[in-house]
């Protein structure tokens, strides 16, 4: 008998494991691009990027994609990331690049253009899955466009990838990184 009882339990965790393995591959199939959190402590403000994370290689056919100017075309608001709109929460106020932001959650979008320059939308809407953005029925939810600053990484960063990084005291710096192209924007908690 209790070699039966074996059997079934070996064939029940056979069978649960089989379905998580399916399971993760419909979830993996449907979205493709991974989410991700990044955050940091800044001083006792939690500052937290919640985004997700596309590749290079398309999902349908594995082919490697133009990433600037191809899949984040040039003159037009991206969603930053892909999926649902990238948000940022901050615990206290910060200043980023220049823009006084309340404490809260906010949807974050870029908008680059062909010569390089990028701009970073700070949006008060949440809950947005994220294209196509309508600039004109946004503009009463927008809150800045603040120049980012662009450079070069170390190497080519292939997935999208984001993050948030203290540099002094009440400081940090928000950068995101996709193929050779890199954008940042310095933030700091106001007093």
């Amino acid at each position: 008998m209790n070699r039966l009882k074996f059997i079934v339990l070996l064939f029940a965790a056979a069978l649960s494991s089989t379905a998580l393995i399916a399971q993760e591959k419909k979830a993996k199939k449907a979205r493709p691009s991974p989410p991700a959190i990044v955050n940091a402590q800044i001083d006792g403000n939690d500052v937290k990027i919640a985004y997700s994370r596309p590749g290079a290689k398309s999902p349908k056919d594995g082919e490697v994609r133009k990433i600037w100017g191809g899949l984040v075309p040039f003159g037009q608001v991206w969603r930053t990331g892909a999926n649902e709109a990238t948000l940022l929460t901050v615990s206290k106020p910060i200043t980023i690049g220049g823009y006084a932001l309340a404490a809260g959650t906010y949807s974050l979008f870029t908008l680059p253009a062909a010569d390089g320059a990028a701009k970073l939308i700070i949006n008060k809407k949440t809950g947005q899955w994220g294209i196509p953005y309508k600039e004109a029925e946004e503009k009463g939810n927008e809150l800045a466009r603040i120049d980012l600053k662009k450079s070069k990484p170390a190497g080519k960063v292939d997935p999208f990838t984001m993050a948030v990084e203290k540099t002094g005291t009440g400081a940090g710096v928000i950068t995101m990184a996709w193929d050779e192209v890199q954008y940042s924007v310095t933030f700091s908690n106001q007093k």
